[in-house]
């Protein structure tokens, strides 16, 4: 058995979550920490064709892509719930294999800090749904022409930054796009 693959990993299962995992989980979870992923960064680089979008109109979901540091949310599921967390999570997250599912090193934030395997959906740069690096004008015509089974493109990209805001986390990239979304074309005044 491979213990680096998430059905064979001991004890309880870790989750990360970069973008709506964030603030809408959706499976059973007994613990939810503040974490982070060193090589990787989250990136609005992924077309959605499904959950934001669809091929005629896609959606920019995140993907976790290489490089960088991310922070977002570790999920602590019991062992008990961990066929039903890896059914649910493979039948949401890789609706079209855009992802690689995978464990990673992820330091939580915990007194002391912390160092766990979890299950990170990182993007396959390999996949046609990859968009890699756009500029901020293409970030906002995908985003405001998807809409898919989740739900409009523009309340993904607001909801993911309020849920970074509610932690004390600021993605500038995605700040400034919430800005434009919203009209206001100036950096708000610092706190």
């Amino acid at each position: 058995m491979d213990p680096s693959t998430p059905e064979n990993a001991a004890g309880d299962l870790w989750v990360f979550a970069y973008g709506s995992l964030m603030w809408r989980p959706g499976f059973d979870f007994v613990e939810r920490l503040p974490a982070r992923v060193l090589g990787a960064h989250r990136s609005l680089c992924v077309l959605s064709y499904i959950h934001r979008g669809t091929p005629e109109r896609p959606g920019l979901v995140l993907g976790l892509d290489r490089g960088g540091t991310c922070r977002g949310i570790a999920y602590r599921v019991r062992a008990s719930r961990r066929n039903d967390t890896l059914a649910y999570l493979r039948e949401r997250e890789q609706g079209t294999a855009v992802y690689r599912e995978c464990m990673r090193s992820v330091w939580l934030s915990s007194e002391p800090e912390r160092q766990v395997a979890a299950l990170c959906y990182v993007v396959d740069r390999d996949h046609p749904q990859y968009a890699g690096r756009m500029s901020l004008e293409d970030q906002l015509r995908h985003v405001r022409q998807g809409h898919g089974r989740s739900g409009p493109n523009r309340d993904y990209v607001i909801s993911t930054v309020s849920e970074l805001e509610a932690l004390g986390f600021r993605d500038a990239n995605l700040h400034l796009l919430v800005q434009r979304l919203k009209g206001a074309h100036e950096p708000p005044p610092a706190p």
